[in-house]
């Protein structure tokens, strides 16, 4: 049985306030996730700002290897956020059940973890930058500014990672409104030291990654005062920084089946990249820079999966069962409705958002084509996240991994590859997303709908582990 260090009756900590396991579920859950969103809104801008600086600063090609980078950017980077997500849901579970050692104890295993994993996942991306193009089929013509863009942004991928753990701590405490300040500070001064590298300096891409990992620095430094200084069991001690192998374990379990779900979006976007490369660089240009905005448009989806996963763990640590029901149905109304709505807007507006990164009528005429296909479709995209985001908070992580797998890696490269041999169009290219969410939506839909009893039994006995 858990050991529980409690307070005084009566004392209510800061960090307790921001616990989603009491009051209105919809007041909770909007609080917590609107911080969320505009967060990764300026998170976003990172990426964004790079491309529309580069875009009309330095030209096409240089566009090309910036955007044209950004799936196997996400392939590497996205596994280690998803082992972030898994420490976020172990620490999360243990502040709902108020069981402070445990917390104090997950955080800092959190932090060793991000170290070594930082370590890792530098020595891994500058070594081996030049193999990832040459397998991406990247074109002669973007391959130098490609591989100076990673190996810089790689070198520099500790800002990225720590901050991305240190975030995940103060989330799973309830706290979504300190990471929005780091965000918006940092973001601004990415923007500010792009044009000062590129547009002042003539730098180039070495500029863009230059200023993206100095901007990710701060936002990383920023939040690791902001632990230091709570007042809760959420406090980094430097001191205190190592694993503790019962709760690194479960970490593993949760977060390595995370980390994988993302790689293998990325791993499959990469495969779809290497087809849209072989059409040349304005196609690589045109399709990334709607992918630029398309992540602007799933960043509803991904704040309210983030909110969904902290509510389950935490109120499932706490046994309030009855609130995970109401926050699930309420969290997926309104990821999907703004799915929908976000997905008319880009339909709509879609050549004027991308020739906003390059105005080129053949970079802005593949970009479009591919927003065409794609954004009717996104309320099937954000019903495959938010229940993946269900099942993590539900401690299940193995199962949207499998259906991840599955639909968004194996069949999606499967009809690239059987489909290429007949179908000799880039819109294959296009229509495989919306094929395989389809699938993703059918799978993990009818497995939450029979094993919901199954999973909340399942969850109650993590108590106390």
């Amino acid at each position: 049985m858990a050991v529980r260090t409690g307070k005084a009756a009566g004392s209510v900590s800061a960090g307790e306030k921001n616990l989603l396991t009491a009051g209105s579920v919809q007041k909770k859950m909007v609080r917590y996730a609107l911080p969320l969103i505009v967060g990764n809104l300026f998170q976003q801008l990172y990426n964004a700002v790079d491309s529309l600086i580069v875009g009309n600063f330095v030209g096409s090609s240089a566009l090309a290897a910036v955007t044209g980078t950004g799936n196997l950017v996400f392939l590497l980077i996205g596994f280690f956020n998803g082992m972030a997500i898994g420490e976020g849901v172990v620490i999360a579970h243990y502040i709902g059940a108020k069981d402070e050692e445990r917390t104090s104890r997950s955080v800092h295993t959190a932090t060793a973890l991000g170290l070594v994993i930082s370590a890792a996942m530098t020595v891994v991306g500058v070594l081996a930058t030049p193999v990832f193009l040459v397998w991406m089929g990247t074109p002669d013509s973007v391959m130098p500014e490609a591989i100076l863009y990673l190996r810089i942004y790689f070198a520099g991928s500790v800002g990225l990672i720590m901050y991305n753990t240190f975030v995940g701590i103060l989330q799973a405490a309830g706290d979504s409104t300190h990471p929005l300040y780091y965000l918006i500070f940092s973001s601004l001064m990415n923007v500010v030291l792009d044009l000062l590298f590129i547009a002042v300096f003539g730098m180039g891409v070495a500029g863009a990654a230059a200023a993206t990992i100095i901007s990710q620095m701060l936002s990383a430094v920023l939040s690791l005062i902001r632990l230091m200084r709570a007042d809760s069991s959420i406090r980094v001690r430097f001191r205190a920084i190592r694993f503790d192998r019962p709760i690194l374990g479960r970490m593993i379990r949760i977060g390595i089946p995370s980390g994988l779900q993302n790689s293998i979006i990325g791993f499959s976007n990469v495969v779809i990249q290497s087809y849209i490369n072989a059409y040349g660089e304005f196609a690589m240009a045109g399709i990334g820079a709607y992918t630029k905005v398309e992540g602007f448009a799933f960043i509803p989806i991904t704040s309210f999966s983030m909110a969904l996963t902290t509510f389950v763990s935490q109120n499932l640590g706490a046994g309030e069962s009855g609130r995970v029901k109401k926050g699930v149905r309420f969290g997926m109304l309104a990821g999907i409705l703004m799915a929908v709505i976000i997905g008319v807007l880009m339909d709509v507006f879609a050549t004027q958002l991308v020739a906003a990164f390059d105005s080129n009528p053949e970079v802005v005429a593949f970009g479009v084509a591919r927003a065409r296909v794609v954004c009717p479709f996104f309320c099937l995209v954000s019903f495959s996240h938010l229940m993946a985001a269900i099942l993590r908070g539900y401690g299940k992580a193995n199962v949207p991994m499998i259906d991840f797998l599955v639909c968004w890696c194996v069949i999606r490269i499967l009809i690239i590859a059987v489909g290429g041999l007949f179908i000799h169009s880039i819109y294959l290219t296009y229509w495989v997303y919306p094929i395989t969410w389809t699938l993703s939506t059918l799978t993990m839909g009818i497995y939450y709908r029979k094993e919901e009893d199954v999973l909340t039994r399942c969850s109650q006995n993590l108590r106390g582990i």
